[in-house]
């Protein structure tokens, strides 16, 4: 019996920045990410078979095998980008109370996938939203990025995308694309307020939906996946956005 998925609230990309401003998420269709980035939808589909290619991740603490991931750190000013030397992932305990408080060095992202022509116009593109949200336009103060290939997988008949539960990241603002979804049950994401009762769930089905977050005032989820046949795996890129700086110990 097939399980009726609820779909995402996509919002038109000329509005993004005033639905983030109201309730501090806005989701965005394939088409909209396309557009926001001034590219093709194939340009963004050439980035897919790098997911193929992620070392496992050596760090969960629960004793998973579910995890695939690359990690690399860039900065957005303007109409910039530049990738900075190879960095560690550091997260507060108060923000990951599962793997925080240590430095995490994941495998870089691979050089051919930054080279793709979508990959700098889709940070530009979310980081002209940043900039918009902070009321910032003429000359932006720079935005510090990290990006996060994920591929969680069906190894243990269960994959967690977000083993930590729900939480914030310690940035200013979280962008959740999903990449691709192949042979799985799951993967809902959802969306709370930070100091609030209200919330909302929806699953991403569709490759380069985009999910963008005001980190302050929201905290965000995904609900593990299981298989429906073997060898099923949900892909996703998250790029965090901070100002002043990159998180560090």
């Amino acid at each position: 019996m097939s399980t009726f998925l609820l779909p995402p609230p996509i919002t038109p990309v000329a509005q993004a920045v005033e639905v983030l401003r109201q309730q501090a998420y806005a989701a965005l269709s394939p088409a909209g990410v396309a557009e926001l980035a001034g590219c093709s939808q194939a340009d963004l589909n050439a980035l897919q078979p790098s997911w193929n290619d992620l070392p496992p991740d050596e760090y969960l603490k629960d004793g998973g095998r579910y995890r695939r991931r690359r990690h690399s750190c860039f900065v957005v000013q303007g109409g910039s980008l530049n990738q900075v030397p190879h960095r560690a992932h550091w997260q507060p305990l108060e923000y990951n109370a599962l793997h925080g408080g240590m430095e995490r060095w994941f495998a870089p992202m691979l050089p051919e996938t930054v080279a793709q022509p979508a990959w700098t116009p889709l940070l530009l593109g979310l980081g002209r939203i940043c900039s918009a949200l902070r009321g910032q336009s003429a000359d932006p103060s720079p935005w510090y990025v990290e990006a996060h290939q994920f591929r969680i997988d069906t190894t243990d008949g269960i994959g967690r995308p977000t083993p930590e539960g729900a939480h914030r990241d310690g940035v200013d603002f979280v962008a959740v694309l999903l990449v691709g979804r192949s042979g799985i049950k799951g993967g809902e994401t959802r969306v709370f307020e930070a100091d609030g009762p209200h919330g909302q769930r929806f699953t991403m089905t569709e490759p380069w939906t985009l999910l963008l977050l005001d980190d302050a005032r929201v905290v965000h989820e995904s609900t593990p996946i299981q298989p429906t046949e073997a060898g099923g795996y949900r892909d996703t890129l998250v790029l965090t956005f901070r100002s002043a700086k990159f998180q560090s110990s």
